[in-house]
């Protein structure tokens, strides 16, 4: 099997386990309608492992644009198959979401919240502020990325892996995934939402393209990042890159912060200090 092949075969069934638990807890009529956002995050966790199982003697199973990116950026894979890995992670991606569409065919038409069938396609924010969802999408890939670097340099039991990995995924969506739904995963987003956008979804209302950069740019902004940062402070090699991507993060972090009125807040507050000093 190639690495194309391999990507994406393991992003459907991600894809068919992840958004199908978004489906069974959501959707109208499910048997496991408001089972809730624990069972959620544990279905996510294992769709990554199922997956990565299914194809990791094959393709490595990223099953994840921004690890793909991330890897290469480090040197640890070739730039010349980021382009076929990608391609496959996207087309699986797609395939799975078509797959839950049909799977719970009866119950699109049921589901009366064009809100809710939009949301087991992909991810949206709780409070929607553009730099805040984007800071939170690189905080939450910064830790995958790096996490998985590091799960993967300890000496653990054959095979094992891809279930710590999945472990992870529960770990980060219980702590990071309640402001974006914790994308974390450009595929994982786009390739449902276009899937979402062409098929016949009774009462599906719009795709929220609006809203769609902030899933891709976050996670490949956090993954690279947490390579780097893997790079620069476990292995002692640090490049300009990582500091060109430090750089960037500041802008994001602070324009965060001027989004939300913090800095203004803590400018006014320095203010009444002083006037009270004097």
């Amino acid at each position: 099997m190639s690495g194309f092949l391999g990507e994406l075969i393991g992003t459907m069934i991600l894809i068919i386990l992840g958004d199908g638990v978004c489906a069974g807890v959501n959707l109208t009529k499910s048997y496991a309608k408001q089972s809730g956002w624990i069972v959620i995050t544990f279905g996510w966790g294992l769709a990554v492992a199922i997956g990565a199982y299914a194809v990791g003697q094959f393709s490595g199973a990223h099953l994840n644009p921004a690890l793909t990116l991330a890897l290469a950026a480090i040197g640890e894979f070739p730039w010349q198959q980021v382009l076929p890995y990608l391609a496959g992670q996207m087309i699986g991606a797609f395939l799975g979401a078509c797959i839950v569409y049909l799977h719970y065919l009866p119950h699109w038409r049921a589901t009366q919240d064009p809100a809710v069938k939009l949301g087991i396609f992909c991810t949206g924010p709780a409070i929607r502020q553009n730099w805040a969802n984007l800071l939170s999408e690189i905080i939450g890939t910064f830790i995958l990325v790096i996490a998985i670097l590091a799960i993967g340099a300890n000496d653990l039991a054959k095979g094992l892996n891809p279930l710590i990995v999945g472990f992870l995924i529960i770990a980060i969506g219980m702590s990071l995934g309640g402001t974006t739904g914790y994308a974390i995963n450009p595929a994982r987003d786009l390739g449902p939402r276009i899937a979402h956008a062409l098929l016949p979804i009774a009462g599906k209302g719009g795709s929220n393209w609006r809203y769609a950069w902030i899933p891709i740019l976050g996670p490949i902004l956090g993954g690279v990042f947490g390579a780097l940062s893997y790079q620069t402070f476990f292995l002692g090699h640090a490049t300009v890159y990582f500091w060109i991507v430090s750089a960037l993060l500041l802008v994001v972090i602070l324009a965060a912060l001027i989004s939300d009125g913090h800095l203004k807040s803590m400018s006014t507050k320095q203010t009444i200090a002083q006037s009270l000093e004097k």
